[in-house]
């Protein structure tokens, strides 16, 4: 297959990242085309041992990293979403890897790849960009987590990305008390409480009360992904890694994603 053949399906996607990564369209093609004649003046320039997509960022970024700022490219300029407005205080290499995970979807081994970074350095650049992230959009967080060592855990690692923890609610009562009482910028939830109650429902009574982005952390996935609608949107299966908390604690946050479904339902 040719280099074109491989490139174009992913195209789109990398004309998306470099809009994100430089915060304007044009200068973002402005790079995807610089990219691509580099391309075609010296095809050995794309790895023929990287899988394309992996290739394809990987020269990007290569490019972006290469050229002065000067065609736009170093702090996204505002485009009127907070996101946008928020990148460019973003360190480069953080932002890089944040982009890749929460946007492209990379997992961590790809964005390595991509980055040419070794993996673990992957997290710690994940790790930067939360803490970077919080700097910006510290809130308070909501956990309802029954298990003493798990919320204590919980704490801790919110508490590190700069974040304030108002309440450890263990049943669905604490949980819509403590809630009311001072209203949440996050939820981390649980979905099988001590008392038998539910953290799915808690969060179902919370909603009506007001919009907040929701990450459920739970042993049971299978509960809410169903494939009926609607899903949430964060959902993190235990035993969890933190590296993964952290980030999707960070694209909630950053993305402003907050849990809006009809009714005020997470799930069906």
């Amino acid at each position: 297959m040719s280099i074109s053949a491989d490139i174009a399906p992913h195209l789109p996607y990398l004309r998306r990242f470099a809009r994100a990564l430089t915060g304007d369209q044009k200068s973002g093609d402005t790079y995807v085309v610089t990219l691509l004649e580099t391309v075609v003046a010296d095809p050995a320039s794309f790895p023929a041992d990287l899988d394309p997509r992996i290739a394809l960022y990987r020269g990007f970024l290569r490019i972006w990293d290469g050229i002065d700022a000067g065609l736009g490219g170093s702090d996204p300029e505002p485009e009127g979403t907070g996101a946008a407005r928020s990148l460019g205080a973003i360190t480069p290499q953080p932002r890089q890897a944040f982009l890749l995970t929460s946007v492209e979807g990379f997992t961590t081994a790809q964005t390595a790849k991509v980055l040419n970074v070794p993996e673990p350095a992957v997290a710690e650049l994940l790790n930067q960009a939360g803490r970077e992230i919080a700097a910006q959009v510290a809130t308070d967080v909501l956990i309802i987590e029954d298990e003493p060592l798990i919320a204590m855990d919980l704490e801790v690692l919110v508490q590190d990305l700069g974040h304030r923890v108002t309440s450890l609610a263990r049943t669905h009562r604490e949980a819509v008390a403590a809630a009311r009482g001072q209203r949440p910028g996050l939820v981390l939830a649980d979905i099988q409480l001590a008392d038998g109650s539910s953290g799915l429902e808690a969060v179902n009574e919370i909603l009506t009360q007001f919009d907040v982005p929701v990450i459920f952390i739970t042993a049971f996935p299978e509960r809410l992904l169903t494939g009926q609608r609607p899903e949430p949107t964060f959902l993190i299966s235990k035993p969890f890694q933190h590296n993964a908390v952290r980030a999707v604690i960070s694209q909630a946050l950053f993305f402003g994603v907050v849990a809006r479904p009809p009714g005020g339902r997470v799930v069906a």
